[in-house]
């Protein structure tokens, strides 16, 4: 079986990486990427923005078959991403992040990035912050902050040379708990096919930039 992982083809062209990457459906289902490089990929994707840098995504990696077959159920508009691909990464966001505040600021001081000081300032505000922010609120941010990871997290498995594909066609009601995660606490984002593409996917146009763009 072909195990190549891809990273011959690994390029740091960024205009490379964002012009050319495309949303591929058919991979080739010879190609398996290591668990070792997609945690790589997760780490720089984890790179990106976040609130309060609270980090509120969350990963499940679905790269067995045992667990394409259970997804492949669940993705009934996007089938021959999810059996084709080397891996799927469901991109949820966790309600209770929040949880996770006192340590994030901790090791951020720990490792010389802020000080104590700052540390307290920011939690004293942080907190009371979180505290009345009514749930859609918290939705609508823990969702551009999971916007936000997903899209740098496609462009750096393009600078690692293979090829994604976002997918919102999936039943989100179902698939924490199939997967045996606390539906309650973790709500899906979108699904993420990443491997080899068969051929190259297909160009699409943009509206020019004075279409989209109003100057103050």
């Amino acid at each position: 079986m072909d195990t190549t992982t891809g990273q011959s083809n690994r390029t740091n062209d960024f205009d490379s990486i964002v012009l050319e990457r495309r949303s591929v459906k058919v991979y080739n289902p010879e190609v398996k990427i290591s668990r070792e490089e997609l945690s790589e990929i997760l780490a720089k994707a984890s790179r990106a923005p976040s609130a309060i840098n609270m980090q509120p995504w969350r990963f499940l990696v679905i790269d067995s078959a045992e667990g394409k077959e259970n997804l492949a159920p669940l993705a009934s508009f996007n089938q021959t991403q999810a059996l084709t691909s080397s891996a799927v990464i469901a991109v949820f966001y966790d309600v209770e992040n929040i949880a996770y505040m006192d340590e994030i600021f901790s090791k951020s001081v720990e490792l010389g990035y802020m000080p104590q000081d700052i540390k307290e300032m920011q939690m004293q505000q942080a907190k009371p912050y979180y505290a009345g922010m009514s749930p859609s609120e918290l939705r609508d941010m823990n969702l551009i902050d999971s916007g936000l990871i997903s899209m740098q997290l496609m462009l750096v498995a393009r600078a690692h040379g293979y090829d994604t594909n976002p997918m919102a066609g999936y039943d989100k009601d179902r698939i924490a708990e199939v997967f045996g995660l606390n539906k309650e606490r973790f709500q899906p984002v979108m699904l993420i096919s990443i491997g080899k593409a068969v051929k190259d996917g297909h160009p699409s146009y943009r509206l020019p930039v004075d279409t989209i763009t109003t100057w103050a």
